[in-house]
C-alpha cells in the first residue's frame, strides 16, 4: 500500500472512491463532540488550508502526528483550536512547522515506526481552547476491550464523500495483538510497535484524512491514527502506532534538540 499517493489523492481532491483501494483512516460511525471538548488535536493543512491529516499537541513547542503525513515543510501548517474547519471561530492558532522529524525507521511498505515529532516555528498558546496530551511511559501496555477515543476531520463513510467540516470523535475498543494479527484479520502484518482498536462487526474506525491523529486511552495518547483495510470493516480493526514503543524515542529527541540549541 503507497501511504502518500493516498494523501496526493487527498490534496488533489480525487474523488474518495478511486482512493478506496488506499487503506486509510476517517472516523465512520463517530458523533460531533461537544465544541472545544478535545483541545490537543491539531488540523494540519496545506498551505491553501486543505486539511489532510491530523496530530496531536505534546507540549506548546512539540505535535506529534504520522510519518506517511511528511508532505514537506513548506507545504504545510499546523492548526491548533479548530472545531469546524470551514467557520473562523476565533479560536485557531496557525503556526508554521519548524523541523519535521518522522522516526528514522519509518518504512512506507510495512507502514513500521510510522510516527513523526513536529517542532513548531512559534509556541502554541494554551488556553481554555487548546492543552497538551500527556503520553504513556516507555512500553506501557493497555489491555485488550479497553475503551478509547480517536478523532479527526476524516471521511465519515466508507465511500468517501466530502471530507466534513466539524471535528468527529468515536470511541473503539482495543483488539489485542493474537486477533488482530490472525488469519481471519491482518495475518502477520501487525508489528510489536502496532496497536489496534476497533470493533468485531466493523461500523465504527478513523480513516482517511484522520491520520496522524492520538487514540486517546486513559487520558493518554496511546496510538497514532497510521493504517487499516479499508475503513470500519468486519474483523479488520484500525492499526495505529503504539506511543508507547516510541516515548523514549520522543523524549529523546526532543531534549537533543534543546541541547543543540543551547551549545550553540
Amino acid at each position: 500500500m503507497e501511504l502518500p499517493s493516498l494523501l496526493l489523492c487527498i490534496l488533489l481532491k480525487v474523488s474518495a472512491v478511486g482512493c478506496q483501494v488506499l487503506a486509510q483512516e476517517r472516523i465512520v460511525g463517530g458523533y460531533v463532540p461537544v465544541p472545544h471538548s478535545i483541545k490537543y488535536i491539531v488540523s494540519i493543512q496545506t498551505t491553501d488550508r486543505q486539511h489532510f491529516c491530523g496530530g496531536f499537541l505534546i507540549n506548546k513547542f512539540w505535535v506529534i502526528t504520522a510519518a506517511h503525513c511528511n508532505i514537506g515543510l513548506n507545504r504545510m501548517v499546523m492548526v491548533a483550536g479548530d472545531y469546524s474547519l470551514t467557520v473562523y471561530e476565533g479560536t485557531e492558532q496557525e503556526i508554521q512547522p519548524q523541523i519535521l522529524l518522522p522516526h528514522p525507521d519509518y518504512n512506507s511498505v510495512t507502514n513500521n515506526s510510522d510516527i513523526m515529532l513536529i517542532k513548531l516555528r512559534a509556541p502554541v498558546f494554551l488556553n481554555s481552547y487548546i492543552s497538551v496530551v500527556l503520553l504513556p511511559r516507555q512500553d506501557a501496555t493497555i489491555a485488550e476491550g479497553k475503551m478509547c477515543r480517536v478523532s479527526g476531520w476524516g471521511y465519515t463513510a466508507p465511500s468517501g464523500g466530502q471530507i466534513p467540516s466539524t471535528l468527529r470523535t468515536v470511541t473503539l475498543p482495543i483488539v489485542s495483538m493474537e486477533k488482530c494479527n490472525s488469519s481471519d484479520s491482518f495475518n502477520g502484518s501487525i508489528t510489536e510497535s502496532m496497536l489496534c482498536a476497533g470493533y468485531s462487526l466493523g461500523g465504527k474506525d478513523a480513516c482517511q484524512g484522520d491520520s496522524g491523529g492520538p487514540l486517546v486511552c486513559n487520558g493518554r495518547a496511546y496510538g497514532v491514527v497510521s493504517w487499516g483495510k479499508g475503513c470500519a470493516e468486519a474483523q479488520f480493526p484500525g492499526v495505529y502506532t503504539a506511543v508507547s514503543k516510541f516515548r523514549k524515542w520522543i523524549d529523546e529527541t526532543i531534549f537533543s534538540y534543546y541541547s543543540r540549541c543551547h551549545t550553540n
